[in-house]
């Protein structure tokens, strides 16, 4: 779900930028380097795009996500004098998303003569606005934090066979878990008598506002950075930093929908009862963050870097738990009113090492050309990936331009590649496959 790289300088470079002058998307990777700007003011503006390329296949037949671009602004603005800079930025943390349409293979999960055109989606969405400080202690030493406010989105759509559900209300689900007063009194009511559910064919969780840049279910809290830069000789520097763990809010969405598809004993077939109500993502958080580098300034044309990232995702993302409270329902429905249902998908992330590799090099006093890789671990394990969450991605291969276009201006453009990653959960036997591609346009000017 993170971004392999912030800022087009560094993305050019492979994510690189522990220990070499970023631009203002330092305050995204290691707010020291921020230091190392001229005194005066710079404010950077920025487009991005991420394009993601996912597929499942389930018996033999295969379906692409629709969710295949998003793009977004980001800006940033700091000032330095006397060697101590200040800002603010508004940047984009990360994410993830598919979306399977009413005529996907996900769509009819009870196999049932007319399906119902269930559409499956997700989307995660977290940024953050950041106040950086930084300081030139001496010419070798820099040092720098922020403070920063974040915010998540989320929405999901998803559908579940009945087998399935009743599995994970009796514990039996190898990759979910559904407990609480909702569900009990929902079983309270499945027999052989008449008027009484036979059966359920499938169940649906509907919270999703449709929109690009915010998601049904939302949430704020804060973070912090640290970080410092030493220049060991003339030609290399090395940089460090360390990004807490979020303290977010849980998620809430207001308007929140769990459908049930049953049959009912002695009456109609195929009866919806739709549960309106609150649903809270619990404790969605976004994981501390390790980091260090080297850059080496190898000639008057070339710089080099090299960075090591832990991002540690086992303590934040062992599960996702829902809580769905219903409220304000009539009919068949009122019953659960006040009834609670917790909802458990299991995870288990591991921690993931990413490895970045970048090269720069000066072809004119204008014109600077970049390119580099970044390597990491696919930190979910096949036995519970789901098809709406294909955060699989490892490698990434990146390329860069940057270009001055005035005494005090320069543009940026970076493009990474992504290439395809392929797994099969060991639960169900969907196979996700993921590739990408990312770009960053950034116009920079000192003032």
């Amino acid at each position: 779900m993170n971004m392999e790289g912030y800022g087009a300088i560094a993305l050019g470079m492979g994510g690189a930028s522990m220990a070499y002058d970023n631009g203002t998307a330092a305050m995204m990777n290691n707010p020291a380097t921020l230091a190392m700007m001229d005194e005066g003011a710079n404010l950077d503006l920025a487009l991005g795009f991420l394009a993601p390329q996912v597929g499942s296949s389930d018996g033999g037949t295969t379906n692409r996500s629709s969710a295949d671009f998003f793009g977004g602004p980001a800006f940033g603005w700091v000032r330095k004098h006397d060697g101590l800079l200040f800002g603010i930025g508004v940047y984009g943390q990360g994410g993830m998303g598919a979306e399977y349409g009413s005529d996907s293979i996900f769509s009819n999960p009870a196999k049932q003569p007319v399906s119902p055109g269930l559409v499956n989606r997700s989307e995660v969405s977290v940024g953050r606005m950041i106040l950086p400080l930084a300081y030139e202690v001496s010419p070798n030493l820099k040092i720098g934090g922020s403070l920063d406010y974040v915010w998540a989105g989320m929405d999901l759509k998803m559908a579940i066979n009945g087998a399935s559900f009743m599995q994970m209300a009796g514990g039996a689900s190898p990759m979910a878990s559904a407990s609480g007063p909702m569900v009990g009194a929902f079983g309270g009511i499945i027999g052989a008598a008449p008027g009484q559910i036979g059966a359920v064919n499938w169940g649906y969780f509907d919270f999703s506002n449709q929109n690009d840049f915010t998601g049904q279910a939302v949430g704020t809290g804060y973070a912090g950075k640290i970080g410092f830069t030493y220049k060991l000789d003339s030609k290399t520097t090395i940089g460090a930093t360390y990004h807490s763990k979020t303290r977010l809010d849980d998620l809430e969405a207001q308007d929140a929908t769990v459908s049930f598809n049953v049959d009912i004993n002695g009456g109609p077939a195929n009866l919806l009862i739709p549960v309106s109500g609150k649903m809270t993502v619990k404790d969605f958080q976004w994981p501390d963050t390790y980091g260090m580098g080297i850059a080496y300034e190898a000639s008057e044309r070339w710089m080099l870097a090299a960075d090591y990232k832990r991002i540690n995702w086992k303590a934040v993302m062992k599960d996702f738990r829902m809580e769905f409270t219903p409220a304000g329902n009539v009919g068949m429905a009122a019953g659960f009113n006040g009834l609670p249902m917790n909802v458990t998908f299991y995870q288990e992330w591991d921690d993931q090492h990413v490895v970045m590799l970048g090269a720069a090099y000066r072809m004119t006093d204008a014109l600077t050309l970049r390119g580099g890789i970044n390597m990491a671990n696919n930190p979910v394990p096949d036995k519970y990936l789901h098809y709406l969450f294909p955060a699989t991605i490892e490698n990434h291969v990146t390329a860069g331009i940057g270009y001055v276009t005035g005494k005090r201006s320069h543009l940026d453009l970076a493009f990474s590649y992504a290439p395809k990653v392929t797994a099969t959960s060991g639960a169900t036997g969907i196979t996700t496959s993921h590739e990408q591609t990312n770009g960053q346009l950034v116009y920079s000017t000192h003032f």
